[in-house]
């Protein structure tokens, strides 16, 4: 059997792939991982890249092997099982995900993320890097795209660089969380309503459970997201119940804190404009993830968890010489920059 030595090491901020299969089953055959789906005349094998697989989403109808488990989790692929559609994951609306049990991961990012997660200055602080790096992301985003401008959606449009000004403003002025949370829920109704209006979506509304197509293509978007955020905190090392922003006690809260740095940027547009083209769930899906490569999210989400954890900001009041105590980036071990893990190191 193929073992993870055999594997080419690729780095999870660099993998391409994320999957999402329904009614098949997964299994281990000849050394590799497949997915078997069953025609009227013949039954189909398709395989799974899993060295450069970052989370496989198991929608209806499907099953796993243990063979098949082994052989994800040694390659570090996160699992998931999930409704019809990628959404909801179980259990409800709470982040469920078979991770691969390893104690190679490294320790410097958890250790400097416990640090200042204990200190309520820091962790707010944090909080509005987050929130800061979501608006540069957004800009970044919309100011490169040139499909998303061809749809009338432009990051230096009036309306939208009011808004996002305005948050920028408002972050530096919170005092606590919740003050976060307010606004942020602000800027984002808004950038409902100008990406609706920029497609034609004129009577849409934000409802979770809601069977039109923007609402479904937002939550689908939305759980892919989920997947990136997951596996970026598990490479790291770092427990998703240590949000900086929503509840501290909501299940996976911090896998929403790190999707929340992509989401706005990527799916909301692309919702909206996938479903003005009435496109398919798969078509959709597709966009989205090739969106993700293409604005490297997978990347951003790493650089940023791995910059709070290793040198987070001051909390307001605090001078330089409190920060004495915190982790430098040099602290890491060269040739593992992002805490990934080397297929040698299973077999210590």
């Amino acid at each position: 059997m193929e073992q993870l030595t055999d594997l080419k090491a690729i780095l999870h901020s660099k993998r391409a792939n994320i999957y999402y299969l329904e009614k098949c089953r997964v299994m281990q055959k000849d050394g590799r991982v497949l997915y078997l789906t069953e025609a009227k005349d013949e039954n189909l094998y398709w395989n799974i890249p899993i060295a450069n697989t970052t989370v496989i989403l198991l929608g209806t109808g499907t099953s796993i092997t243990q063979a098949a488990m082994r052989m994800l989790a040694s390659a570090g692929v996160l699992v998931g099982f999930c409704g019809g559609g990628g959404t909801p994951l179980f259990s409800g609306c709470e982040i469920e995900w078979l991770t691969p049990q390893s104690e190679y991961r490294p320790t410097e990012y958890v250790q400097g993320w416990l640090k200042l997660w204990f200190d309520d200055g820091q962790r707010l602080s944090v909080a509005k890097t987050f929130q800061q790096a979501r608006i540069d992301y957004i800009r970044k985003v919309w100011s490169k795209d040139r499909e998303l401008q061809a749809e009338n959606i432009f990051a230096d449009d009036n309306a939208i660089a009011t808004a996002l000004d305005g948050y920028a403003a408002q972050i530096e002025q919170a005092g606590k969380v919740g003050d976060l949370l307010q606004r942020e829920a602000l800027l984002t109704k808004q950038l409902y309503r100008y990406a609706a209006k920029a497609t034609q979506h004129t009577d849409f509304s934000r409802d979770h459970d809601a069977t039109d197509l923007a609402n479904g293509f937002l939550n689908h978007g939305n759980y892919l997201a989920y997947g990136l955020a997951a596996s970026t905190l598990w490479v790291l090392g770092i427990p998703h119940g240590f949000a900086v922003m929503h509840g501290k006690t909501r299940r996976g809260a911090l896998v929403f804190d790190v999707a929340d740095l992509v989401k706005d940027a990527i799916v909301l547009p692309w919702a909206f404009v996938c479903a003005k083209e009435k496109m398919s769930e798969q078509e959709f899906r597709q966009q989205i993830l090739q969106k993700f490569t293409e604005h490297r999210a997978l990347d951003f989400m790493f650089e940023q968890v791995k910059q709070q954890a290793l040198n987070p900001p001051l909390p307001e009041g605090d001078d330089c010489k409190n920060a004495g105590g915190r982790t430098t980036p040099g602290a890491f071990v060269e040739g593992q920059g992002e805490g990934e893990l080397k297929p040698q190191d299973i077999d210590k």
